[in-house]
């Protein structure tokens, strides 16, 4: 692997670490949050929302952005933004300001979440799965040691502020790490930029979107209201932040691991049919049997650190054009980022009017349910008569 490539897989994996902190390390801040700020569920829940919203919303553009400044510049930018406006919401004495600052960094992961898959695509043409796995797995990382050290630094720096300041900083770092090890790339020549064409009649992009939104819909559920549905159940807030970090750590070797085999053995369906019997059966045993919550816990986490990855992987494999690549990406994320988006604000909402986590969890449960359900008809046929 040249210095480039490597420079560049290197800064994949920096950069990505950024792109999940503001919003999983919140979970385990979510009880101090809400009294200090003295709101509702439903309302920190849009700290959780929000993000995950803008992901959607800024996923199709991202293809304008990249035609004009060229994915270095462009996820640089977006990573500039998470710190700027990750620090100037720690800063905010209540909460509609608080609400307001959390659009922005939202803003920023959806550009650079968008942005990744074609990054590469343009780097890694060869060894797709690998690339993909090497930067989800920095999603993960970035998950991990946000959600298990939140509450630490909290308590270090006197509260939910200090810790997600301490997270700004570090995306401040990745910034500069990120301009060092792509100064290889060649400068980009910028083109006229319209608005990407979006595959509305592929059924096969449908199916991609109702995956990566059921998928999201579980995957920002727990992590927004799995550490305050255990505090509930009499867990102290660190034991329940460890469910969190559990969550995401045990994410860490699939996300790798699976990708890598998905390109050498077997087929998508198999693997992903897997992968959906463990997050149905890890999600209910979390409301069944609460008591071994850190196996299910364990079992959930080594099912998303895989199907997050694998799900990306899918749009590679019908399209060889980085262009086509990225209309079907935009469309894939756009919408199932939109759908994701409504579950921390409407689990928070379901708690506030039922008056405990239960039945947010159970819808969980569904959630993971119909995410098994979509992955029978991703046959390899299916999948090469959709090639273009």
């Amino acid at each position: 692997m040249g210095k480039g490539r490597a420079g560049a897989l290197a800064a994949l994996f920096l950069a990505a670490l950024a792109l999940r902190p503001q919003i999983v390390g919140l979970g385990p801040l979510i009880p101090s949050i809400q009294d200090d700020l003295d709101t509702a569920h439903a309302v920190v829940g849009l700290l959780g929302t929000i993000p995950v919203l803008c992901m959607g919303l800024f996923a199709p553009p991202a293809a304008l952005l990249l035609k004009r400044v060229g994915s270095r510049a462009a996820i640089g930018g977006c990573l500039f933004l998470i710190a700027s406006f990750g620090l100037l919401r720690t800063a905010s004495p209540q909460v509609a300001l608080v609400v307001v600052f959390t659009f922005p960094i939202g803003v920023g992961m959806g550009f650079a979440g968008a942005l990744m898959p074609v990054f590469v695509k343009e780097h890694f043409p060869d060894r797709p799965a690998f690339a993909t796995g090497v930067y989800t797995t920095g999603i993960q990382l970035g998950s991990a040691l946000s959600s298990g050290l939140a509450v630490p630094v909290a308590h270090a720096a006197g509260g939910w502020r200090g810790s997600l300041a301490a997270f700004s900083a570090v995306t401040g770092g990745l910034f500069l790490a990120w301009l060092v090890l792509t100064r290889f790339d060649p400068p980009h020549a910028r083109v006229e930029a319209r608005a990407p064409r979006l595959p509305l009649r592929s059924r096969m992009a449908w199916l991609f979107v109702v995956l990566f939104g059921f998928m999201g819909l579980t995957y920002y559920g727990l992590n927004a209201w799995l550490a305050d549905s255990f505090v509930e159940r009499g867990w102290s807030e660190a034991s329940a932040g460890g469910l969190i970090a559990v969550l995401n750590l045990a994410a860490l070797p699939s996300s790798l691991l699976v990708p890598w085999l998905a390109d050498r053995h077997g087929s998508r369906r198999r693997l992903m049919i897997g992968l959906g019997v463990m997050l149905v059966t890890g999600a209910a045993g979390l409301v069944l049997f609460p008591g071994g919550a850190y196996a299910w816990t364990t079992l959930v986490g080594l099912a998303n650190g895989a199907i997050f990855p694998m799900v990306l992987t899918l749009p590679l494999d019908i399209s060889h054009r980085p262009e086509r690549v990225g209309s079907i990406v935009g469309m894939m994320l756009g919408v199932g980022y939109l759908i994701a988006a409504t579950s921390p604000f409407a689990l928070g909402a379901v708690r506030d009017a039922t008056g405990s986590f239960t039945g947010a969890m159970w819808a969980l449960v569904a959630f993971a349910t119909v995410w098994l359900l979509a992955t029978l008809p991703l046959s390899r046929e299916r999948l090469q008569r959709a090639r273009a």
